[in-house]
Parts: structure tokens; sequence; C-alpha cells
């Protein structure tokens, strides 16, 4: 049951998404060969990100966001993620959404377990995922709790 996938840029690739849509409190899930995430744009003070919500409610009547990211839309994402971090020497900013699911994703890939669920919510995470002998697991955490793996990761990447 254990995962090939690297969770640590697939969701890293995902935060980025997210945050160019002003989306930081979301529900995740994994199949297969797809994430499906549901989220609502937070209220932010930006002419694009308020024309963006309006239309939203205008078409479906409600804010929510729902998309899908196939594993080369992942793959995608990655790339250009990466074509855009110009300063390598740059210090990482542990609040943003990328940054958060970097982290999760790194986590989980430490443990060697198979993402099903992530729920992102303003001071907490639910990860559901599935251990190495298939027993499905539950771990509810505050989003601070990572912060010192997001700074051994850092440490290493330097």
């Amino acid at each position: 049951m254990v995962s090939t996938r690297r969770y640590d840029e697939d969701l890293r690739a995902i935060g980025q998404a997210l945050e160019a849509r002003d989306i930081s409190n979301f529900e995740l899930k994994r199949l297969t060969d797809a994430y499906i995430i549901s989220g609502v744009p937070e209220q932010t003070r930006s002419v694009r990100s308020k024309v963006r919500q309006w239309l939203l409610r205008l078409r479906s009547g409600s804010q929510a966001e729902s998309l899908t990211f196939g594993l080369a839309d992942v793959e995608k994402l990655s790339q250009e993620g990466r074509a855009r971090r110009s300063r390598p020497g740059q210090l990482t900013d542990f609040r943003r959404v990328s940054n958060n699911l970097r982290t999760i994703g790194a986590y989980l890939d430490s443990k060697e377990v198979e993402l099903v669920e992530l729920h992102k919510r303003p001071i907490s995470i639910t990860l559901s995922y599935r251990d190495k002998t298939g027993e499905e697991q539950r771990e509810d955490r505050t989003v601070s709790s990572f912060y010192n793996f997001f700074l051994q990761l850092c440490g290493k990447r330097r």
C-alpha cells in the first residue's frame, strides 16, 4: 500500500494553484489518478478576487470552488512553479498554503503512507492516510505543529 507519489511536490504545486485562487481552507481528496479540492476563496480586497467570487456565485449560487487536478496537471503545475522560483536562497514563508502543503507532503513521504484526505482549516489540519499495512489512520493537528518539521526541511535544502 506504499505510495510512489512524492506528496511534497504534488501538494506544493496544488498549494500554489490554491494561492492563485485565494483559497486557504479546503478539503482535498486523493483518488488513484487525481486530486479533488473543494474550498471557498477568502474575502480579500483585490478586485480580481472579488470579480472571480461574484462570477462563481452568479454561475453556481455558491462561493465554493471545486477543482480537479489529474497527475499530469499536477506535474505541469509543479514545472510552472519551479520556473517561477527565481531566488533559491530566498527565505521561505511557512504561512503560505503552498509551504504548508509541501511540509505536510514531506511529512507523509517520511511516514511512507498513502494520502486519502486532507482537510485544511484556519488553524488545524486533519489528515487521513493508509499506512504500510493498509490500515486507515487519521491525525488531527494544528498547522503550527508542522513548523519544526518545516524548519528541518529548510535546513536540509541549504
